[in-house]
C-alpha cells in the first residue's frame, strides 16, 4: 500500500472540519489589510497629510519597533504595507500554527489518528494532508489580500508582494509547527514552543531594526518585510521564505518516521509530587499559568508600544480633520486622551482573547475526557467551573492591568509625565468590566452547549466591528448600545460614569450565574 493512500480523503475532511475556523482566520486578516488601506485614506485624505505623518513615524523608534522599517510612508500603499505586514504575518503564523497541530499532534493524543490509520491509510497520508492544507489555506490568505487590495486600488505589483510574503510567512511557522510536533508528546506543547519561535522572531526582528541590522535576517518575519512592498520590490526574499518552509517540512517528515507513534525524542519529565494539584483551583492553575503569564506579559509590551507614542499624538494624526473627528467622537476634547481612550478599548479587546480562551478550556478539557475523570471523584460541578472561571478572573485582571501599566510606564518615558500612570491604570480598570462581560457570554454559551461557546467569539466580533467601523456602517445608536465597550466611558477623556459601570458589572453577574443554572441541567458530554 502506497505511503500517501487516503490523502485526498483526508484533505476533504480536514476542509470540511475546519471550513469555518478557516473563513474566520483569513477573513479577520485580510480586514487587517483592507481597513488600513480605508482607515489610512479617511485619516490622511491629502498628501500632505500623508507627508507629514510619514515625517514623524520614520523618526520614532517606537514605531520602528512595533511595526517595521518605514519605506514609502508617504503612499496608501506605504502606509498599509508598514501598519499591517507584522500583524498580517503574525496571524498567518498562528493559522498554521493552529492547523497543523489540530491535524497531528492533537489527533495523536486523542486516539482518533490511530482509528483513522486502521483503515486504508498510508503511513504518511495525514501529514501529507496537513501540509496540503496549510498550502492551501496560506495560498487563499495571499489571493484574498491582494484581490482586497487591487479592488481597492492599489498597484498590482505592491499588493501581490504584500499577499506572497503573508502567506509565504504562514508556511514558514507552519513548518515549525509541524517539527514542534515531532519533538514534543502533546499539542499543547507544540503550541507552546511554536508560539515562543514566534514570538522570538518578532523581538529580533524589531531589535534588528531599530538596532543591529544583521538580527532582523534572523527572522522570517523580517524576511517577509524585506519583499518592500509598495517601495520597490524585490522578489528574493519570497524564495527564502519557500526554501526555509521546504527544508523545515522535510526535516519533520524526516523526524516523524524516525519516532514512535505517539512519542517523542526526548522522556515525559516527571511532575512533583503534589505541585498544588490537590485542589481544584490548584489543578486549573497548574493548566493555565502559562497562558496567563504569558499574555499579561505580551498585553504589558503593548500597553508599552501604545505608550511610547507619547504626546505626539498631533503630530501623528497631522491637521486632517477626519483623522480628529474619528478620535473626539469617541471622546473628550482632549486629542491626547481620546487617542489614548480608544488605546486602552484596544488592549482591553486583545485582553478578550485570553478571557474567551480561558472560558473554552473548559470545553477543551470536557472533549478530552479529562472533565469526566475529575468529576466521577467527589469534586461537584459546580466547584469544578467555580475554579475554572476564577483563574480566567484573575488572568484577565492580571493581563489588562498590566497592559495600563505598561501604558503609563511607555508614555512617562516619552514624556516624564509620571502621574501618566494613576490615569491609564483606572482607565484599564474600568474596561475589565466589559472584557468580564465578554468572558460571561462565552461561559453561558459553553453552560448552554459545549460548542455554543463560540458565541464569546462572536460577541469579540461584534463589539470589534462597533468600536472600528460603526460611523461608516452607519449602526443605529441602539446597536451600539449592545456593545459594553461603547457603553462605558473612554477614560481618561471621559468621565467615569457610575451607572453604566453598575449595569455592565450586573449583567455579567447575572449570565455568570445563568450559565451555572444552564450547566447544572445539561450532559457533561453533550457536544
Amino acid at each position: 500500500m502506497s505511503r500517501f493512500v487516503g490523502t485526498c480523503t483526508l484533505l476533504v475532511s480536514f476542509l470540511r472540519r475546519d471550513r469555518w475556523m478557516l473563513l474566520g482566520w483569513i477573513g479577520a486578516n485580510v480586514a487587517v489589510y483592507w481597513s488600513q488601506a480605508v482607515g489610512t485614506k479617511a485619516i490622511y485624505p491629502t498628501q500632505a497629510d500623508l507627508d507629514r505623518a510619514a515625517a514623524s513615524m520614520e523618526s520614532n523608534p517606537a514605531f520602528i519597533a512595533l511595526a517595521g522599517p518605514t519605506r514609502a510612508l508617504d503612499t496608501i500603499g506605504g502606509q498599509v504595507a508598514w501598519q499591517s505586514s507584522v500583524t498580517g504575518a503574525v496571524l498567518a503564523a498562528l493559522m498554521s500554527m493552529f492547523l497543523v497541530t489540530r491535524h497531528t499532534r492533537a489527533e495523536e493524543e486523542s486516539g482518533r489518528d490511530e482509528l483513522v490509520r486502521s483503515s486504508v491509510v498510508g503511513r504518511d497520508a495525514t501529514v501529507a494532508a496537513t501540509i496540503l492544507l496549510v498550502l492551501l489555506a496560506n495560498g487563499v490568505l495571499a489571493a484574498s489580500i491582494t484581490g482586497s487590495l487591487v479592488g481597492y486600488g492599489l498597484s498590482w505589483t505592491g499588493c501581490f508582494a504584500l499577499g506572497a510574503s503573508a502567506g509565504l510567512c504562514g508556511l514558514v511557522f507552519g513548518a515549525v509547527a509541524l517539527v514542534s510536533a515531532q519533538v514534543v508528546r502533546s499539542a499543547r506543547a507544540a503550541n507552546g514552543l511554536t508560539g515562543a519561535v514566534i514570538g522570538i522572531a518578532y523581538v529580533l526582528r524589531a531589535i534588528g531594526d531599530v538596532g543591529p541590522g544583521a538580527l532582523t535576517w534572523v527572522s522570517p518575519i523580517g524576511w517577509s518585510q524585506a519583499v518592500r512592498a509598495f517601495a520597490g520590490e524585490r522578489w528574493w526574499p519570497l524564495a527564502l521564505l519557500a526554501l526555509t518552509a521546504t527544508a523545515l517540512t522535510v526535516g519533520a517528515v524526516a523526524l516523524l518516521h524516525r519516532r514512535d507513534y505517539a512519542g517523542a525524542p526526548w522522556p515525559v519529565r516527571p511532575g512533583p509530587a503534589r505541585g498544588g494539584l490537590h485542589t481544584d483551583l490548584g489543578l486549573v492553575w497548574r493548566l493555565q499559568r502559562a497562558s496567563v503569564i504569558g499574555w499579561s506579559v505580551g498585553l504589558f509590551v503593548g500597553g508599552v508600544s501604545y505608550g511610547s507614542v507619547g504626546d505626539g499624538v498631533e503630530d501623528l494624526l497631522g491637521d486632517s480633520e477626519t483623522s480628529r473627528d474619528i478620535f473626539l467622537a469617541t471622546g473628550g476634547g482632549d486629542l491626547v486622551d481620546s487617542f489614548y481612550g480608544v488605546a486602552v478599548v484596544m488592549l482591553a479587546m486583545i485582553t478578550c482573547g485570553f478571557t474567551v480562551t480561558s472560558v473554552l478550556r473548559m470545553r477543551g478539557e470536557e472533549v478530552a475526557g479529562h472533565a469526566e475523570m475529575v468529576l466521577a471523584t467527589a469534586v461537584p460541578r459546580a466547584r469544578w467551573a467555580a475554579a475554572h472561571l476564577t483563574i480566567t478572573a484573575v488572568g484577565t485582571v492580571a493581563g489588562l492591568l498590566l497592559a495600563g501599566l505598561g501604558l503609563g510606564l511607555g508614555y512617562a518615558a516619552v514624556t516624564a509625565d509620571s502621574a501618566a500612570v494613576f490615569r491609564f491604570v483606572p482607565a484599564a480598570a474600568q474596561q475589565l468590566l466589559s472584557v468580564l462581560l465578554v468572558g460571561a457570554i462565552a461561559w453561558v454559551g459553553y453552560a448552554w452547549r459545549s460548542r455554543s461557546g463560540v458565541l464569546g467569539w462572536v460577541a469579540v466580533a461584534f463589539c470589534f466591528v462597533v468600536l472600528m467601523f460603526a460611523g461608516v456602517l452607519q449602526l443605529p445608536g441602539w446597536v451600539q448600545d449592545l456593545s459594553p465597550f461603547h457603553r462605558l466611558p473612554m477614560l481618561p477623556a471621559e468621565a467615569f460614569d457610575l451607572g453604566e459601570a453598575v449595569l455592565v458589572g450586573a449583567s455579567t453577574v447575572l449570565l455568570v450565574v445563568v450559565g451555572h443554572v444552564l450547566m447544572n441541567r445539561r450532559d457533561i458530554t453533550n457536544q
